[in-house]
């Protein structure tokens, strides 16, 4: 049986995987290899790129986190009473959806 944490959005906890594994090691060699060509040292560009890798991977970890947010109940099974607000939203959605459609078919 699989873990429950990892059961949503798995290809989002591989890519923010794959992103840490490669944001860590081009750092790490940006610091630690000679990285010289024709007198100019490319060691600084490691290291950039990599912290930017590691800055788009810490994207993917927020996105796999909150895909697997579990126990949030809908307003629904609150017997929540919709109010003054929730009316105005809804009826604003309804002739918005409604004007998309009217624009959409022929």
């Amino acid at each position: 049986m699989p873990a429950k944490g990892f059961t949503h959005c798995k290809f989002i906890l591989v890519f923010a995987v794959f992103m840490d594994i490669l944001g860590i090691s081009t750092v790490l060699i940006g610091v630690f290899a000679p990285l010289e060509l024709k007198g100019r040292d490319f060691g600084d560009l490691l290291v950039y790129s990599g912290v930017l890798l590691v800055l788009l991977s810490m994207a993917g970890w927020v996105m796999w986190y909150s895909g697997n947010i579990e126990g949030l109940t809908l307003v629904k099974d609150l017997d929540y009473k919709s109010g003054a607000v929730d009316r105005l939203a809804r009826s604003l959605s309804q002739r918005i959806r409604k004007s998309h459609r009217s624009h959409v078919t022929p």
